[in-house]
Parts: structure tokens; sequence; C-alpha cells
């Protein structure tokens, strides 16, 4: 700017020397154009000032650099432009216009902030099993999940990239559109490259979600929003075993937050399909047509209500095997009090039948058993953190799975445990985490328990037990009974009946 105001006072002399009008009317003329000339100025850097702080705030200050730079470059080429035109004349155009230009620029660049979103989450690090071998991870086979800390033996990511096409604020008086993509990472830590035969130590890339999401578009229901494409669905998640109760990521499209006066209402049309199995209808296929009822103010907090129709259509295969058309329905009820002592309960129970047993878009083995399927789970877990001392989220989960065969009997899987911290500082802390898992196969192949117990000293992000980035070193040991002996830890505990892993992670989500 102070290099603007040089050149801008060099051209004005030169003006007044080759101009033969009366000095006076010159002088006034000139310093008229040099207070234009200050206001707009002043106007223009309390401009990139505000763009400066607003974008500061969401980490792009590049941003700001190179605006400040193309705007002042582009007012200093047009007014060495201009220098030639005043020579022997006084301009009829005043020389703000021309940062008028400049101004218009920086405000197109304001309008694009905050239109583009990047999220993302990723966990990494490295571990040993006390074999010496690469880091194992300890689950009890017939469980949906095993506890995470210490225990997560892959490196694993998701990178969201958020556009906003129409009101990216989400003003309510404007409708709004947004797409979002997400990739998805996952690596089993041999390499940081996959270079190894095929299905060997392979790392492995997807795409999860591709949709395109609106909202504010019925003036009778401006909360509403409506989506197309590939997503994660409403999912529910108990973040210390990594465990998700209901899940319905798929491809499809819906309406979500339907304002229905006693709380709000989701329906979607979920499906996909198994390219593994081609019969003479094509791919085979599952539909699902799912309905919630949420936000329901009630006794200790909010309700909601879950119902979902599922279904297959068989068909004969090229080897003339017969893959039956099979249905299903499910439902479920959840509680949730969200504000309770620092953090938060939630309670569900849930009972699917058929083609809807596994709560889930993705597809079961088609036997001709699984329209007999049937599975109940009942689900809880919370956090208490009543000071910024201490934090505990204890968990349990109860689960029956039956395939549908009459002379099998019931997969069941019981589950507890809690991970609390204790924070010493704002950045260190130090993690606990006890889990039990008792599965029992339905066909008598397995049936014991397995306990997991790990410590971390942690550096984090803050004081609460969300608080990320974080760093941590852990050293997990785990045991389980003879009945589950030759199903846990894999190559290295074989023949063992309990293991210890130790090794370094990081985690982080934004």
């Amino acid at each position: 700017m102070k290099q603007l105001a040089c050149l801008t006072a060099g051209l004005l002399c030169a003006i007044s020397i080759a101009a033969g009008q009366s000095s006076g009317q010159l002088q006034q003329q000139l310093q008229e154009l040099k207070q234009q000339y200050a206001e707009t100025t002043r106007a223009l850097e309390q401009r990139i000032a505000a763009l400066e702080q607003q974008i500061a705030k969401e980490g792009t200050v590049s941003a700001v650099e190179l605006a400040k730079e193309a705007a002042e470059k582009s007012v200093r080429s047009q007014s060495d432009q201009v220098g030639a035109k005043f020579q022997g004349a006084v301009p009829s155009a005043p020389t703000y216009d021309l940062l008028r230009e400049a101004d218009r620029k920086i405000a197109k660049l304001e309008q694009q902030v905050g239109s583009f979103e990047f999220h993302g989450y990723f966990r990494s690090g490295y571990g040993q099993n006390s074999s010496g071998g690469q880091q194992v991870a300890f689950q009890a086979p017939g469980a949906g999940a095993k506890y995470r800390l210490g225990n997560e033996a892959e490196t694993y990511g998701e990178f969201i990239f958020v556009n906003n096409w129409l009101n990216p604020d989400h003003a309510a008086d404007k409708a709004w559109m947004k797409t979002e993509v997400m990739l998805e990472a996952n690596t089993t830590n041999s390499a940081s490259y996959a270079s190894f035969p095929r299905g060997v130590g392979a790392d492995q890339f997807r795409l999860r979600e591709a949709f395109i999401q609106a909202g504010n578009v019925l003036q009778s229901q401006p909360g509403a929003k409506f989506w197309v494409g590939e997503r994660y669905y409403r999912r529910q998640h108990i973040e210390i075993n990594d465990f998700y109760p209901l899940d319905m990521s798929g491809y499809g499209g819906g309406v979500e937050d339907l304002n229905v006066r006693i709380g709000k209402l989701a329906v979607a049309y979920v499906a996909g399909a198994r390219p593994d199995i081609l019969t003479e209808n094509g791919y085979l296929a599952k539909n699902n047509v799912d309905v919630r009822l949420y936000d329901l103010k009630g006794p200790a907090g909010f309700w909601g209500g879950w119902f979902d129709f599922a279904t297959t259509k068989g068909g004969r295969t090229s080897t003339g095997a017969e893959v039956p058309t099979t249905n299903g329905y499910a439902f479920g009820l959840r509680h949730q009090s969200l504000e309770w002592h620092g953090g938060y309960h939630t309670f569900a129970i849930q009972y699917g039948t058929g083609a809807a047993s596994n709560f889930s878009a993705s597809i079961d083995d088609p036997t001709p058993y699984l329209r007999s399927s049937r599975r109940l789970q009942v689900v809880e877990h919370l956090l208490f953190q009543p000071n910024d001392k201490f934090a505990i989220m204890p968990i349990f989960v109860y689960q029956r799975v039956k395939d549908g065969n009459s002379q099998h009997d019931w997969n069941q899987w019981v589950s507890f445990g809690a991970r609390p911290e204790v924070f010493f500082t704002k950045y260190l802390s130090l993690a606990m985490e006890a889990g039990f898992d008792h599965t029992k196969s339905p066909s008598g192949q397995y049936e014991g328990w397995l306990r997991k117990v790990t410590i971390a000293p942690q550096i984090g992000a803050g004081r609460k037990f969300f608080s990320r980035p974080v760093l941590r070193a852990f050293l997990t040991y785990a045991n389980w009974s003879d009945g589950l002996r030759g199903f846990v830890g894999g190559e290295p505990y074989l023949r063992r009946t309990n293991g210890l892993t130790y090794g370094v992670q990081a985690e982080t989500w934004w």
C-alpha cells in the first residue's frame, strides 16, 4: 500500500507539471482526488484486515496473503496503465475506481470462504507382540467388536470433502445445498507402500460417501434435509469398542428432520448388492425402507423409535444353485440423555428377523435358513465427566443371534468394560481400559471369555474425554479361557491363553 501511495503521489506531481490549467483549480482537483484515494485505501485495508481475522480462525491464513498480494498487484498494474493517460490532463474518472475493482475481488473471495470444508479422522501407530513380531489385536470369536485402546493394529483414516454450493452459512431464510465425498483408507502397517503379492498385506482404499444434500427447500418444512447418493446413514456408535449397534449405511436417498410436532421424522430407501452372487435377475440386491422417529421429549431425556423392512430377490445362479428370496423386518427403541454429569447416557434395544436381522444394509450369506434368522440386541453406554480431572465411559452389550438353522443354538455375546481417564494437566493424561467379552457359537465350536486391560499415558489437546488430537504409548495384556484357545491373538498366541502387546498410537478427528 505504501508503494502504491508513492506511485500515486508521483503521478499527481507529473500531472500538475504537465497541465496548463489554472494552478488553483488544479490544486483543488488534486486535493479532492487525494482525499478520495485515501478514503478508499482505508476501506480496502479494513476489509483485508477483517478477512484476515475470519480466515485465521479457519486456519487458512495463506489465502489472505494471496488475496492481499493479488489485490495490490492488480492495483499497481492498473495504476501503471492509467499513468500514461494522465499525461497532460486530469482524468475524468477518479483513481479509486481502480481500487473498487480490487475491492470487488476481495468481496468475491469472502463469499467463497466457508463454502469448502475438510473433515476427517485417522489413527496410526505401531506396536509389537511379546513374541517379537508385529502387534496383533485381541478379539473374542463371535464378538461384534473389540476394546480399542492399545488394541488396534492398523492405520485407518476417513477424509471428508464438503462443498457448500448454496447458502454456506445455512441462513434460515434461504435454501442450501452441499456435496460430500469421503475416502477411506485402511492399511496393515506392513510398509508405507503396497508392494506385496495380491492379498498379502494389501492396503484398502474405498469411496465410502458420495452424496448431495439440500435443505430449506420447503416453506412448510424449513428444517427438512433431502439427500441422494452413498453415505453413512444415521449410525449409532459406541466409542471405546468401536461398535455400531445400528448401521444402515449404503446407497439410496431420503429425507431427514421432518417436523412432526411431537418430534422429528426421517424416511430413507437404502440398498446394496453382492457382486459375488449373480443370478438371472442380476447381482443379489437388498432393499431397505428405513423409518425413524426421534427427538421425542420424554422422561429423563429424548426418545426415539426405528423400523426397517428389508427384502432380497432370489434366483438361480449359473451353477444351478438356488438363492432364496428373503424378507424381514427390524425395530428398536432408543433413549438418550444428552446433558448428564458432564457427558451423556444412551440405552437402546432392538430386534430383527430375516433379511433385516443384521441391522445393516449389507447382505448376509443367502442360506436357506436366513429367512428364519433372529437377532436381539441390548446396548447401554454413558460418559461421566464431573470435572476437568476425571472422566470415564462404561459400556454394556448383550446380543443373541439365531442363524435360522433349527439344529443350531443361539450365538451369544456379552460384553462390558470401561475406559477411565485422569487428567494431570491440560495436555498430560493417563487412560486405562478394561474389557470383558463372553461368546458362545451356535454350533458349539467355541465358548469362553476374554479379558483385556490397557494402560496408556497420553499427550492430548485438552481435559475432555473426547479431546483430540492425542498421542499415546500403550501396554496391553489379555488372557482368555481354554474354550477360546486357538481363536484369539493369531499365530503368535495360537497355543496360548494370554498375550502382551505394546507400542505407540496417534488419534485425531477434525
